[in-house]
């Protein structure tokens, strides 16, 4: 019977994603395009249960099924897509669990977007992630042998802590996108004006200066006080 513990932040865990990716890596080979560390443990700091989850990006997920006796031979069971599309799950230590493993084909945007999404988020956000180490403490004291009371316990909160996630990456990605414009408008005017003025070094840095200002100056603002 496994147990639900949650537990203070163990510095090994990233240790233990780094053993584990080395070993993902020569078993995807050429079809593995980036393997994460996502999950609870990824985030320092962060109590959480002590089950390592990476998600590997393969380019062609019908390849990978192929690896599973390679998987097994590592103590993984082999659970195929276990309830979602286009995954494949592996999961290592039984009752003890230790690991796992999501494999998704680059084409599956949206749920590699939404675990990158989270993590990033929790990273960035400490008052939150402490929000959810105390959900998460108190629906393993509630259920310290039901993993799926536990799971449905924090399903709302996950999926509005995931929505969440999503809409503040598309607001770091447009910002960064801001600044990127602006840096470039820069370098092309201090190239134009250095040419014509025959001082390319001063002018290149001051179009630059000028453009990493006009990029954040289109930075999204946050909403005014009742708006």
């Amino acid at each position: 019977m496994r147990t639900i513990e949650v537990v203070d932040y163990r510095p090994e865990w990233e240790k233990m994603f780094q053993e584990e990716e080395k070993k993902i890596r020569k078993i995807l080979g050429k079809n593995c395009i980036a393997v994460y560390h996502i999950g609870s443990t990824s985030i320092k700091g962060l109590p959480a249960k002590p089950i390592i989850d990476i998600m590997p990006v393969v380019k062609d997920i019908s390849l990978v099924d192929a690896h599973d006796p390679e998987f097994r031979a590592l103590g993984y069971d082999c659970r195929g897509e276990f309830g979602i599309p286009g995954r494949r799950f592996y999961a290592k230590g039984g009752d003890h669990r230790t690991h796992h493993i999501h494999i998704f084909e680059k084409s599956s945007k949206a749920d590699i977007k939404r675990h990158l999404a989270v993590r990033d988020y929790l990273r960035s956000h400490p008052d939150t992630a402490r929000e959810y180490a105390e959900l998460k403490k108190n629906l393993a004291a509630r259920y310290p042998h039901d993993n799926d009371g536990y799971c449905d316990g924090k399903d709302a909160y996950m999926k509005e802590l995931e929505q969440k996630a999503l809409k503040w990456q598309e607001e770091q990605e447009a910002d960064n996108t801001s600044v990127s414009l602006g840096i470039c408008l820069g370098l092309c005017l201090g190239t134009a004006l250095g040419t014509a003025f025959d001082n390319l070094g001063f002018w290149l840095s001051l179009g630059l200066a000028l453009g990493i200002c006009f990029g954040l100056g289109f930075k999204r603002r946050p909403p005014k006080s009742g708006q």
